[in-house]
């Protein structure tokens, strides 16, 4: 629904997307892209977390020589912009895949291969690893990297506004003296944080929606700015917010699940290591 909202046409509102889509692709619709993202979402969130949480622990330790002491605001801010940047370099092609997936109205097998599409919707690729490796082939390592400067400037505010309202959250719940949150306030304050980051985010990311479904059938933008340019003077300024709604709604659960789970894992992993420790 995020992607034809913000890259396709025709669509409206977030309930007659939903109903476009059910009627013409049935349930199977919905679920269009999802085989990349979900083979490599373990991975990039592992990096993403690791760069954010070993960047603070770095970063406390240069200034206190103590990598488990709170970090300042002004550290948090550092840590975030630098997974954000390194997240475009994992998330960009995994992106791109998805948008262009999800951009077939059509099924490949419903048409003739043999005939080249023409039309927006058309079918084009056979699936993931076909729509990558015909990226690739033609248009280069560029061409998967299509977006990264929307995604760029999406992801490094995006995660600031990501981890640093959890942190906040999470500090402001413990009680005096408490060790760390509860379990539903690390929920609550991932689900609080998401909405936030997706809220903000979602300018950009229909900038990048609209660069990576560009060129399967034509060019139509030159850049970051040709995109924004184009898409004010041709739809207003309304246009940047297409898909907020299911952005906010879809990043509280997806955020608290992820926190839940990243707590949850480390607090397993110290109590394994503090009970094989001589």
């Amino acid at each position: 629904l995020q992607t034809r909202l913000q890259a396709g046409q025709g669509y409206g509102n977030t309930l007659s997307c939903l109903l476009t889509v059910y009627r013409n692709e049935s349930v199977a619709g919905f679920f269009k892209g999802m085989s990349f993202p979900l083979a490599s979402v373990a991975v990039y969130s592992s990096v993403v977390f690791g760069v954010f949480s070993n960047t603070q622990r770095l970063l406390s330790q240069l200034r206190h020589g103590d990598p488990a002491h709170p970090p300042a605001l002004a550290d948090m801010l550092l840590a975030s912009t630098l997974a954000g940047l390194v997240s475009v370099g994992i998330g960009a092609p995994v992106d791109l895949v998805k948008i262009r997936l999800q951009m077939q109205t059509q099924s490949y097998t419903a048409a003739d291969p043999r005939l080249k599409p023409t039309v927006p919707g058309s079918p084009v690729y056979r699936g993931p690893v076909h729509c990558f490796r015909t990226v690739l082939q033609k248009e280069g390592l560029t061409g998967i990297y299509r977006g990264a400067g929307a995604m760029l400037l999406r992801d490094v505010p995006g995660y600031c506004l990501y981890f640093i309202p959890y942190t906040l959250l999470c500090d402001w719940s413990v009680p005096e003296g408490g060790a760390s949150p509860t379990p539903s306030s690390v929920w609550l304050a991932g689900g609080a944080a998401g909405a936030i980051s997706w809220a903000v985010a979602t300018p950009m990311d229909v900038v990048k929606s609209r660069i990576q479904a560009d060129g399967v059938h034509l060019s139509k933008y030159r850049g970051t700015l040709d995109c924004i340019l184009q898409s004010y003077q041709s739809e207003g300024f309304k246009v940047f917010f297409r898909g907020i709604t299911v952005n906010t709604v879809r990043g509280f659960p997806v955020s608290s699940a992820t926190f839940l789970g990243y707590e949850l894992s480390l607090k397993a992993m110290k109590r394994g290591q503090s009970e094989t420790s001589p």
